[in-house]
């Protein structure tokens, strides 16, 4: 990877790219870092300290991780990326429920520009939607005093519509970011900034592991477990990465024989080729979406307060990301979501038709309902593993957390796909890019 992006970096234009990419990444950084007004600083550390103090599996806590820590400082950039991830997710979805976009996908470029125009829409409604509940939950929490610092003789309206601006806005100015990466820069960009976003937090990652070295050099006698624990976590984290490289380059690749056809007196097809079926269909979606409906839970509670009694505190503490329940729950969510994200994705039937259409078999297997069944197959197998790939990824660091007495890393199963996709993406276009400007062409 370094080497590539050392041979990319020889290429004026590749590397005015490069430039371009890291420039928007520290705008990206110092908004991350430009407080929202009206707030007060001291308060809303105290609540989010308390916030992360109850565990982790909260909505906030998977927002903070996304955004590089700005969502627990109430900053220009706390909505981070994901108003406009979700709009993507909701349209793709919509996509195939709605015969309208089911047409204008298939329009080729000028339906991909109208269903994107329809995406950006979408997801400045969705950050609306989520400045408006952040700022609700900033303006009833407080320790001893309000978060929310209201003008001298105001409602608390403007002071409200600023706020709410502030978030919406970063969120704008955020996918414009990501646009402008795309079209100047280097790699996809909006995952780009999101994985800028998940490295901001490595600093913090390292510091907490420097403090249960010290915890363990203090009191070596109850405390000195951390000096095993904690270079297993270094170690786990490496080996994770390796696994999630691997995984992301493994595919299953299913034999096509095309039949030749004589067309005057030429004679066409008659060669052998595959179909690449890639072990991690889904990606980091079934993560994500598991994480976030059992989420639910903690963050109802942050809303309610810690006041609630009988049934639902039974409810919620039973939805507790160190708890049995959950891990399980996660299992299974991670599971369905897996089967349920490639259903969506691939279709056997169209790609049987598809094949019999370019006179395409696969040896051994008949066409039409066969090679939809034999595909079928082949799926619900690749799919299973790529299932549980995903979900021992996602609960090793719960079940090393409960075990080792490690509960605040801020580094999880998904943020490491995330950050080690988008590494393995963007070098994979330097090196595509490269190929193009070192191909001479036949006039050479």
């Amino acid at each position: 990877m370094f080497k590539t992006i050392k041979n990319a970096w020889k290429i004026p234009e590749l590397r005015k790219k490069m430039l371009f990419t890291v420039l928007v990444i520290i705008v990206f950084r110092l908004g991350a870092v430009i407080p929202v007004p009206f707030l007060d600083a001291a308060q809303l550390k105290a609540v989010m300290d308390s916030v992360a103090g109850t565990g982790s599996g909260t909505a906030l806590g998977y927002l903070d991780m996304l955004s590089g820590g700005a969502f627990s400082q109430a900053t220009l950039f706390a909505m981070s990326v994901t108003p406009y991830i979700n709009s993507q997710i909701i349209i793709q979805l919509l996509t195939i429920a709605i015969p309208a976009l089911e047409r204008m996908a298939k329009e080729g470029e000028e339906g991909r520009k109208r269903l994107e125009t329809i995406v950006r829409y979408l997801a400045v409604i969705l950050g609306l939607i989520q400045g408006l509940a952040y700022y609700m939950f900033l303006r009833n929490s407080g320790n001893g005093g309000s978060i929310v610092k209201y003008t001298q003789g105001g409602t608390g309206i403007f002071v409200g519509f600023v706020i709410v601006l502030c978030f919406t806005a970063g969120t704008a100015l955020m996918m414009w970011m990501g646009e402008q990466i795309n079209q100047f820069g280097v790699g996809n960009g909006i995952s780009i900034l999101l994985f800028a976003g998940i490295v901001a937090r490595l600093p913090h990652t390292i510091n907490t592991l420097g403090q249960y070295l010290s915890i363990a050099s203090e009191d070596p006698t109850n405390s000195g477990k951390y000096f095993f624990t904690v270079p297993l976590f270094v170690v786990l984290f490496l080996g994770v990465i390796w696994l999630i490289s691997f995984m992301n380059e493994s595919e299953r690749r299913i034999p096509i024989q095309y039949a030749k056809r004589v067309v005057g007196r030429k004679q066409y097809g008659g060669q052998s080729s595959h179909l690449p079926i890639k072990v991690g269909l889904g990606g980091v979606m079934p993560i994500i979406f598991a994480s976030v409906i059992l989420s639910i839970p903690s963050t109802i509670q942050l809303f309610m307060g810690s006041n609630a009694t009988g049934f639902w505190a039974s409810f919620v503490s039973a939805f507790r990301s160190t708890g049995l329940l959950y891990c399980v729950l996660y299992f299974l969510l991670i599971m369905l979501f897996g089967f349920f994200y490639t259903a969506m994705q691939y279709n056997p039937i169209e790609m049987a038709n598809n094949l019999r259409q370019n006179n395409g078999t696969i040896p051994g297997i008949r066409p039409g309902k066969p090679t939809s069944d034999y595909i079928s197959r082949i799926l619900s197998k690749i799919t299973m593993i790529g299932s549980l790939y995903l979900s021992i990824i996602a609960l090793l660091p719960i079940i090393f957390g409960n075990v080792a007495g490690m509960q605040n890393l801020s580094m999880g199963g998904t943020s490491i796909i995330i950050m080690v996709g988008v590494a393995l993406e963007t070098v994979k276009q330097l090196e595509s890019q490269m190929m193009m400007r070192h191909y001479k062409g036949f006039l050479d």
